[in-house]
């Protein structure tokens, strides 16, 4: 019985495919199925059913996949225990919200490679609860997501408050159009938002429903820069971060709005699984890297969230 082909048929079962075990490995499918088999023989049972689609383990293959967990838990532990003190290394999969992606992607892949030249590592972006499957299906070893504070995270995923986000409404510099003091006076003017899935635009929506007021969509865009630049020719008014704002050379162009009725607040998480304690340094500094370009401000539990 070897570690390999335990790790092999838990992977398997985890994501009911062999090609999504295969290339979370980086093995082919038959070096992948001949694994499992072997792991088959060496127990003298069968431990999945090769009739169904998705794969599904048996009976026997339920209890056996929980005590592979287990073994191999401890097998990890045991490999943190020696690589404690070694410095991070290897490949480290990290993602960010989409709506944080264009700002925040290149300044933390500069640190890692500047800071820890033996990590590789492999950056990516998503919503936040599409990242938070991916960490819990350990496809990534870390995410930074934006939610409520508060968010319950699912069991087995750690997760670190890094500090609020605060939420403004965006409008083009133009003394010509009256400022804003309440959602009602200026929905009409319609929105540039990111797609569905963003939460930024849930909390925008949940706000103007409670009010008995429409979403009324004028672009759906990718991208602070876009955004901004529809904005600045003012083609509707967005919803964004203040700090991305601020920071922004378009800022000139832009009135940020202080709205009595709507003032929105999320929350920068650091979430991930269980993982080498060797890579906890990179994970924790690709997060501050996140944070910082955010200005984040105190926690308060009193605010709004969005």
């Amino acid at each position: 019985m070897k570690i390999e082909d335990l790790t092999a048929f838990v992977a398997v079962i985890r994501l009911q495919s062999t090609r999504l075990a295969a290339e979370e490995l980086g093995l082919t499918q038959p070096a992948i199925t001949r694994r499992v088999q072997n792991f088959e023989e060496s127990l003298g049972i069968a431990l999945l059913n090769r009739q169904t689609k998705p794969l599904k383990p048996t009976l026997m293959g339920k209890r056996v996949f929980q005590q592979c967990r287990n073994i191999l838990r401890e097998v990890e532990a045991l490999n943190d225990l020696v690589a404690a003190d070694h410095p991070p290394s290897g490949l480290l999969r990290l993602a960010v919200p989409q709506s944080l992606s264009e700002t925040s992607l290149l300044p933390a892949l500069k640190m890692l490679s500047s800071d820890f030249p033996q990590v590789q590592p492999r950056l990516s972006s998503g919503w936040g609860e599409e990242l938070l499957l991916r960490v819990q299906r350990q496809e990534l070893e870390a995410a930074v997501v934006l939610f409520p504070a508060s968010k319950q995270f699912p069991s087995g995923l750690e997760s670190q408050a890094l500090g609020s986000v605060d939420l403004v409404v965006v409008g083009p510099n133009d003394p010509n159009v009256p400022p804003l003091r309440k959602l009602e006076e200026g929905y009409q003017r319609g929105w540039i938002l990111n797609p569905e899935g963003c939460g930024f635009r849930a909390a925008l929506q949940r706000a103007l429903t409670e009010q008995g007021l429409p979403l009324l969509l004028n672009l759906e865009a990718f991208g602070v820069t876009l955004q901004l630049s529809l904005i600045a020719e003012g083609r509707g008014l967005g919803l964004m971060p203040r700090a991305l704002v601020e920071r922004h050379a378009l800022r000139p162009q832009l009135q940020i709005y202080s709205l009595q009725d709507f003032a929105p607040r999320s929350q920068l998480w650091l979430v991930y699984p269980n993982v080498p304690a060797s890579q906890i340094p990179a994970i924790d500094a690709f997060a501050a890297a996140i944070a910082q370009g955010l200005d984040l401000a105190p926690l308060a539990v009193d605010q709004p969230q969005a």
